[in-house]
């Protein structure tokens, strides 16, 4: 399929009126996804906005999006495919009854129940497919993707090899809690979204939240990077930015101080002892009034 965009600047520029600010780097890495027809393996820390860009191209694409939620533990049968067993029990049932054999096929196309992964191959260039926290998942599953992701086909023992008509748009994203292997890596383009700067997360609250006062979202977004300079453990992300912002404009603040930060770091930092390092190292981090 022909690449929508004729270049990385162009899908930079679109993405930015879905509200989607992606870098030079990023917008590239998607621009030669969408170009090639290869998945796209998006790793870094929670909350940077690794899922947010499918959402984005989607949206821009006029796609669907479908997303696969990993886990531990997930299995073909919540990924893939399953069989509708009502049905199957019913027509062996309908046969019996109608004196026709016992020895029904019930394993069949028609009594496949299609999950993300079947959706995405049957959607094929109509859909986006998220297939979010891979290092969720077990070694066994991301070894299963292998097919997938190399002939966008899969192999079902009882129906044989279903394959996209044309491919869809893959995502995968990693939060990186364990390694991928590299024979899923060499199969996807690669790119590692980091934190925004200060100067880009005050673009991303702009328009994700417009309604905070200019001054106000400046001084967040640079203590939101001097927060993420403590070693925290778990550092916000661009999400919690844009609730401590809103949170500080629905209570009425004009500019950032150091006992209104504090008082409302429930909005922005989401564990007990990273909430007392950072009251502990407020001074350091609320910025100087203008």
């Amino acid at each position: 399929m022909q690449n929508p965009f004729a270049s990385p600047a162009e899908l930079k520029d679109e993405l930015g009126k879905v509200s989607y600010l992606a870098d030079d780097a990023l917008s590239m890495a998607t621009f030669l996804a969408l170009g090639l027809n290869r998945p796209l393996l998006l790793e870094g820390e929670n909350g940077v906005g690794k899922t947010e860009i499918a959402k984005a191209l989607a949206s821009l694409l006029g796609r669907e999006l479908i997303r696969l939620q990993c886990y531990e533990g997930i299995d073909t049968s919540q990924a893939l495919y399953d069989w509708h067993y009502g049905r199957q029990l019913l027509a062996v049932r309908g046969s019996e009854n109608n004196g026709g054999p016992q020895a029904t096929d019930v394993f069949t196309r028609d009594y496949l129940l299609s999950r993300p992964l079947l959706e995405a191959l049957e959607a094929g260039d109509r859909a986006v497919l998220l297939i979010d926290e891979l290092d969720r998942a077990d070694d066994e599953f991301e070894a299963f993707l292998l097919e997938l992701l190399s002939d966008f086909a899969v192999t079902i023992p009882e129906v044989g090899r279903i394959a996209a008509a044309s491919p869809p748009l893959v995502v995968l994203t990693s939060n990186r809690t364990r390694d991928l292997h590299n024979a899923l890596r060499r199969r996807c383009l690669y790119h590692w979204v980091a934190h925004p700067d200060a100067d880009r997360e005050f673009e991303i609250l702009r328009v994700r939240a417009p309604e905070v006062p200019e001054v106000l979202a400046r001084q967040v977004a640079l203590a939101v990077h001097r927060i993420r300079g403590l070693g925290l453990g778990n550092p916000p992300g661009v999400g919690e930015t844009i609730d401590w912002a809103s949170a500080l404009q629905m209570v009425g603040v004009a500019t950032l101080d150091r006992e209104i930060a504090t008082a409302t770091l429930s909005a922005l930092v989401k564990d007990v002892d990273d909430q007392q390092l950072v009251a502990e190292k407020i001074d350091g981090v609320i910025p100087n009034t203008p």
